[in-house]
């Protein structure tokens, strides 16, 4: 009987041990929030997340119809309306490419992945304008009488998520001659730079060779959007960790120690970016911080997209070792209750709550020095900290400086176990089940020969 309440002792204790580890995690957590509110800090002051569109050809157009229209009295009359309308048209081809020049910038204890893309945007229109009574000249339906149509001065309009991220001056060329550029997208709504075009005529053939060379602040993530017929990107960085992501993939992509290089071909085929931009759909925005272990995907116009990853993020790392917290404790505990029956020690709930806590706050310890110091530093440290402690303690509990020091070396291998998993993240599972595995059989090896109701009796003479 005294055995069975042992046991759910044990078991309560290891319960109540959630609380706190609980609490660490909460700490976690508010500490990424304000990393992140240092991203989105450095992003109001520089440049936040940026994306790339365009160029997009816009002839605007006014037609002046006659309509018929009935009076207060119901008398049917004629009026004449203007009615104004646009034409949109994408490039043929469209070629983007340019180096991105990583960088970080720090805000208190937080570094911030920023980035200059020094780039040039290449692109091609072979358009024609509509004649008058074409099935695109845009023409309401219900017009009685119609005039000829008043185009007006088209513009190639280029979008940017967020303008502040413009450096010097952009250069622009159409067919081989300078442009000054305008800022805003013309009449569209929407932050981005412009530029005024002749005024065609209708039935007119458009030839446009377009070379925009310009230089791209941003923070942490960028996104290009493939509004051509047939599209190729090409970004290079000396950037060792990128995350590729967005509706694309890389076609080539070569990462290594000097940096990477990526480049993605896309045709209109395969996307719908073209039918999204007529259909005002906003500039695609990275969906997750990039430094998380979540999934890089774009929210918005369909994009290729890549992020700046920092390859140790503190936080994450943390919060992934915190899930195993309740593994420590509970195997602890179950070795306590092994020695307390084996070699018929009194152990008090009170040491079992003490140790408890001292493997709890072994993960606060790793998040506040990993704030300061290399998180494989810190994971030392702390590890190395609350074993010896641990160790220590022990000594005294089980009356016998051997047995604290078996116990700490156990605690030891654990803490390597969990370095292992947390540095292996695509094997985390694998080696995770295989470390339970070894610890169960361990467990079983051990107590193979032990019977339970001997231990059980003996322990209640004991008492008695």
């Amino acid at each position: 009987m005294r055995l069975g309440l042992k046991i759910l002792m044990v078991l309560a204790l290891s319960l109540a041990i959630l609380v706190p580890l609980t609490m660490i995690r909460g700490v976690i957590a508010e500490r990424q929030a304000y990393r992140m509110q240092a991203v989105q800090g450095i992003a109001r002051s520089y440049a936040g997340e940026q994306a790339f569109a365009g160029p997009v050809l816009v002839v605007p157009y006014t037609r002046t119809v006659e309509v018929e229209e009935k009076d207060d009295r119901g008398v049917a009359r004629r009026v004449k309306r203007e009615v104004s309308g646009q034409w949109t048209f994408f490039p043929a081809t469209l070629d983007i490419a340019g180096q991105l020049r990583p960088g970080v910038r720090r805000l208190g204890l937080h570094e911030v992945r920023v980035y200059e893309w020094q780039a040039h945007a290449q692109a091609r229109f072979d358009v024609q304008i509509p004649q008058d009574g074409s099935p695109q000249d845009g023409s309401p339906q219900d017009g009685v009488g119609q005039a000829p149509r008043r185009i007006g001065k088209p513009w190639l309009s280029y979008s940017v998520a967020d303008v502040r991220g413009l450096i010097g001056s952009p250069r622009l060329r159409v067919n081989g001659a300078d442009m000054a550029l305008e800022e805003g997208m013309g009449s569209q709504q929407g932050a981005g730079v412009h530029v005024r075009l002749g005024e065609p005529v209708a039935g007119q053939v458009l030839a446009l060779d377009t070379r925009l060379d310009f230089v791209l602040g941003g923070t942490e993530s960028l996104a290009l959007v493939p509004l051509g017929k047939s599209n190729r990107f090409a970004v290079e960085s000396t950037w060792r960790h990128p995350r590729f992501g967005g509706s694309f993939l890389p076609r080539v992509r070569e990462v290594g120690p000097k940096g990477f290089n990526a480049q993605w071909e896309v045709s209109s085929l395969a996307t719908n970016a073209q039918a999204q931009y007529l259909a005002g759909k906003h500039l695609p925005v990275l969906d997750g911080d990039a430094g998380t272990d979540d999934a890089m995907q774009v929210v918005g116009i369909d994009a290729v997209g890549l992020s700046l990853v920092d390859p140790v993020n503190v936080y994450s790392q943390a919060d992934r070792a915190s899930k195993y917290g309740m593994l420590f404790v509970l195997l602890t505990f179950v070795g306590f209750f092994m020695f307390e029956l084996i070699k018929q020690l009194r152990i008090h709930p009170i040491q079992y709550v003490l140790v408890g806590l001292a493997l709890a706050i072994f993960f606060l310890l790793l998040v506040s020095l990993s704030e300061h110091i290399a998180f494989g530093l810190a994971y030392l440290a702390a590890s190395v900290a609350c074993i010896g402690l641990l160790g220590f303690y022990l000594s005294a509990v089980l009356r016998s400086v051997v047995r604290g020091l078996g116990f700490a070396a156990m605690l030891a291998t654990l803490y390597g176990a969990l370095y292992g998993l947390l540095v292996s993240e695509d094997n985390a599972l694998v080696l995770g089940s295989a470390l339970l595995f070894v610890i169960l059989a361990a467990i079983m090896l051990v107590t193979r020969k032990v019977d339970w109701y001997q231990l059980a009796g003996a322990r209640a003479a004991t008492a008695v």
